[in-house]
């Protein structure tokens, strides 16, 4: 079985049977900042919910952004560590592809998520959904300038904005990846921007 995991815009979580690529059990909320109190509770509700016990997980699937640095953290770092204590593979995926595979209609299209900041993350999928632009981040009166510039084709194609990621889509895709022998994505987090948190310059000094 897959775990699957994704908090770079809400919270979702899905067993997925890789032999068919479906969800056996999937939890998601669209609440972006709560992802480190629910992530737990997910986690054990689908688990129980498919039957499975974290002994039969043979991979733990990671949305890898594009999101924030805070929320994507939280589901790369329980997705890393449910990976490490079951010694299974971790298998990185864009966060956008699943968005991407979950469309019922057909490309083109541009994928768009919440950066906050009044800032959009995007990626660009032509027809038949591969991903040909992006991930990339730009202010939303500066999206078809960013587009253009990537790819000048897909700046006039249709827009989907989600609010979450569906966690057994990205599950779905890594079935097919690892039945296909196909590459995954680098296991690097796409926060595309430095954290709001910053270190401390030096102390000043205090005159008296």
């Amino acid at each position: 079985m897959l775990l699957a995991i994704d908090t770079s815009a809400g919270t979702s979580v899905a067993v997925v049977d890789p032999t068919t690529g479906r969800p056996l059990a999937e939890r998601s909320t669209e609440d972006s900042r709560r992802h480190a109190e629910v992530i737990g509770p997910f986690l054990a509700e689908v688990l129980t919910e498919a039957g499975t016990a974290p002994a039969d997980v043979t991979g733990v699937v990671a949305g890898m952004g594009p999101g924030p640095f805070t929320g994507l953290r939280v589901g790369i770092a329980a997705a890393r560590t449910f990976a490490a204590a079951r010694d299974v593979p971790f298998l990185p995926i864009v966060s956008h592809d699943a968005v991407a595979a979950d469309q019922s209609q057909g490309g083109p299209f541009v994928v768009l998520t919440d950066a906050r900041r009044r800032e959009v993350y995007w990626s660009a999928y032509d027809q038949t959904g591969t991903r040909i632009a992006g991930p990339g981040l730009a202010k939303p009166a500066d999206l078809d300038e960013a587009i253009r510039a990537s790819s000048p084709e897909a700046a006039g194609w249709d827009r989907v904005t989600v609010t979450s990621i569906p966690a057994w889509r990205l599950g779905s895709l890594a079935a097919d990846t690892l039945a296909s022998g196909g590459s995954f994505a680098d296991d690097t987090p796409l926060y595309l921007r430095d954290p709001d948190v910053t270190m401390p310059g030096a102390p000043k000094r205090v005159k008296q």
